[in-house]
């Protein structure tokens, strides 16, 4: 009687928590449906872009399992090439057969040397021998070199918000904020030095985990560190934000894991972590709405490619955008504890 009492006790007080029961059934269906669409595609064929090729040869270089897309001039190649339009350039230039290929998805360059290898198995292409280059990157690049810079801001950005979320939380739920917005303190202050305490805890984070991820562990670097560690703290910077923000609207820390499944998960399937080539055209353009997207992007083309501040303009701005947009909706979230 007593196990049956304390079993129809746990079973009420889970029908009356709406959102574990939402972590406990909807998020795993979300997930798995989310799965489907990313690695359920066809996935795409690596792209060739050619110039000046033998007709033997580019016909033995269609049948292979390459997207061949003929230029009319190896400069014309080089710039799509440089747009991060194709995989690789093969071109023959005064009588020279080379192979360019872009280099900073290891597995999109073994696609490539795997079409041209299976085209100079052919009859008409056997003594055809192209000489092989990287734009970015290197020969035998791993696959750690080429997602690292995505591990590192997905690390970066899953603790801080964790950190802000409990942390602040933590402020509401003892009485502290309680007692500061009784004071005649203003909601941007209260946000602001919110920010800037956690932000110097923040900053160093992001700090050990590039330069640990660098120094330490050999990965990858062809650009700046300082643009790095600036990428990584504007990303930090919006994990700060958004835990803060999305901790006014949860009651205990458990709560704010339950927002791991929608705000983290979703973000690592379109960061970059995982290829996005075979994604249907209306999905890939939920990938601007995540910050983590717009930092991978920017960690990637510094670590990898070599780009300077010009390069990743974009991405910078976006990770500020968001970050501006959190904060000014966590002082509009302030308004549950006090109207000022």
């Amino acid at each position: 009687m007593r196990v049956r009492a304390l079993t129809m006790r746990i079973f009420r007080q889970f029908m009356r928590d709406r959102r574990t029961l939402a972590l406990l059934f909807v998020a795993p269906i979300f997930i798995l449906t989310l799965v489907y669409f990313i690695f359920g595609g066809p996935g795409s064929a690596p792209k060739i872009g050619t110039a000046g090729l033998p007709d033997t040869i580019a016909g033995a270089l269609r049948a292979s399992s390459a997207d061949i897309v003929p230029y009319d001039s190896a400069a014309a190649a080089r710039s799509a090439l440089d747009e991060r339009k194709l995989d690789a350039v093969l071109a023959v230039t005064e009588g020279k057969p080379t192979l360019l290929l872009e280099g900073s998805d290891p597995s999109r360059s073994r696609a490539v040397l795997l079409a041209v290898s299976t085209m100079q198995r052919t009859s008409a292409a056997t003594v055809f021998q192209p000489d092989i280059a990287y734009l970015h990157g290197k020969p035998g690049m791993s696959s750690f070199d080429a997602f690292g810079p995505v591990m590192i801001g997905f690390f970066s950005f899953f603790f801080v918000f964790l950190l802000a979320g409990v942390a602040f939380l933590r402020e509401r739920t003892t009485g502290t904020m309680e007692r500061l917005m009784a004071t005649p303190i203003r909601r941007h202050e209260v946000v602001l030095g919110y920010l800037g305490g956690f932000g110097l805890f923040a900053i160093l984070q992001s700090a050990l985990v590039a330069c640990f991820a660098i120094y330490a562990l050999g990965m990858f670097m062809s650009g700046s560190i300082w643009l790095i560690l600036l990428v990584n703290l504007l990303l930090t910077l919006t994990a700060l934000t958004l835990g803060t923000l999305l901790s006014a609207f949860a009651g205990s820390e458990f709560q704010i894991i339950q927002f791991v499944p929608i705000v983290i998960v979703p973000q690592a399937f379109f960061s970059g972590l995982f290829p996005l080539d075979g994604m249907s055209a209306w999905l890939h353009k939920l990938t601007y709405l995540m910050p983590l997207y717009y930092g991978g992007e920017a960690l990637r083309g510094v670590m990898i490619r070599g780009e300077g501040f010009g390069g990743i303009g974009v991405e910078v701005g976006a990770l500020l955008g968001f970050s501006l947009l959190f904060a000014a909706l966590n002082v509009i979230a302030l308004k549950k504890q006090r109207a000022i």
